[in-house]
């Protein structure tokens, strides 16, 4: 017998007394099984959020009668909410340019079908990965990038992700900066990852710096993309202890492992309606 269909909503608003009862209620009397349910205030923005995940049958099917009933509770409540089906799979564009680790990590994840998501195609501004992407059997397109052709070669992969219905794009160690007509496309759908260094090393060679200075730690973060350079909300980090014994190629290659793991979680949190942006931050359901 296969896994039931289930639906997920997830919902913030002004905190109040029973909010947790009031939703729960609501589908306690559609005879709902609710088999998830994780909520957080935030008490300093007295802000509230939840996601709930319950199983699909009977009056909890999402019903236009159903949607409208609930649309008038959270009307109620003035709360900014969104449902999500689990059998709707995210439909990813993975962008890359010529490190290949990052897009290792999320193919092999993609194969073994742990990646809860599909990848119709694999955009990138270098050849050099299309072998890669030939071995996993998705289309692999080329977009050479210049000062003068940027926006132009943008407007083609826009439409390209138009043509294959792209909701979320995911830079995988992608050495461009999107413009930001190209970011306002795609509003909290792009995924970047990038690395975390104590104090911050900016430029070519971060690990070279790092080395020479002797840090103790390094990191890697994923965030969603806006046009403000590497601040938008943060979904995932991590970090990793650093010694006098390693070498440079031990920085590079404990970095390397810190992005692709930090990049893949950070996917599958997203992939799996677990990331609610709530301003500058993001509240991870876990």
């Amino acid at each position: 017998m296969g896994k039931m269909s289930s639906a997920t909503l997830i919902l913030s608003c002004e905190d109040r007394k029973g909010l947790v009862a009031k939703i729960s209620q609501f589908l306690f009397q559609r005879d709902a099984n609710i088999i998830d349910l994780d909520e957080h205030v935030d008490k300093n923005a007295k802000m509230f959020f939840i996601r709930i995940e319950w199983e699909l049958n009977g009056q909890a099917n999402l019903t236009d009668d159903f949607m409208n009933e609930f649309k008038k509770l959270a009307d109620g409540i003035n709360a900014n909410w969104d449902i999500k089906l689990s059998e709707d799979k995210k439909r990813l564009a993975v962008f890359v340019s010529k490190y290949d680790h990052c897009l290792l990590e999320i193919l092999w994840r993609y194969r073994n079908k742990e990646l809860h998501a599909d990848i119709p195609l694999i955009i990138s501004n270098h050849p050099d990965l299309e072998p890669l992407a030939k071995q996993y059997d998705i289309p692999y397109y080329c977009f050479p990038i210049t000062k003068e052709n940027k926006r132009e070669q943008e407007k083609k992969e826009l439409e390209l992700l138009r043509e294959h219905n792209i909701d979320t794009i995911i830079l995988a160690r992608y050495m461009q900066i999107l413009t930001p007509d190209f970011i306002s496309e795609y509003p909290n759908n792009i995924i970047n990852i990038h690395h975390s260094f104590l104090p911050a090393f900016i430029g070519a060679d971060p690990y070279k710096k790092a080395y020479e200075r002797g840090v103790k730690l390094i990191g890697a973060t994923s965030h969603y993309v806006t046009e403000e350079l590497d601040e938008g909300p943060i979904i995932e980090q991590d970090v990793i202890r650093i010694s006098h014994k390693d070498s440079l190629k031990d920085l590079i290659r404990k970095g390397r492992d810190l992005e692709r793991l930090v990049l893949a979680r950070a996917v599958d949190l997203h992939v799996n309606n677990r990331v609610l942006q709530h301003g500058k931050k993001t509240i991870i359901f876990e």
